[in-house]
């Protein structure tokens, strides 16, 4: 495997629930500019913090990051 990208749903959970970028960051207690990094894939999280975002939304970690491209949603 060459491709070490992270791939993410952030952006899409937090507009399904409604939740700022700014209001994410405060609730995990990491600076905002983080969340638009992780939801550009300019940023992979650590572990813990995978953890905490699965937690936060309440969805088994595999169903926000993965290491292959997520299908469009329709």
């Amino acid at each position: 495997m060459t491709d070490s990208a992270i791939h993410n749903r952030i952006a899409v959970l937090r507009a399904d629930r409604g939740i700022s970028r700014r209001q994410l960051s405060e609730d995990l207690g990491i600076h905002y500019q983080t969340v638009g990094y992780l939801e550009r894939g300019e940023y992979a999280p650590s572990l813990a913090l995978a953890l905490r975002i699965a937690r936060y939304f309440d969805v088994p970690v595999e169903s926000i990051f993965s290491l292959e491209e997520f299908p469009p949603l329709l």
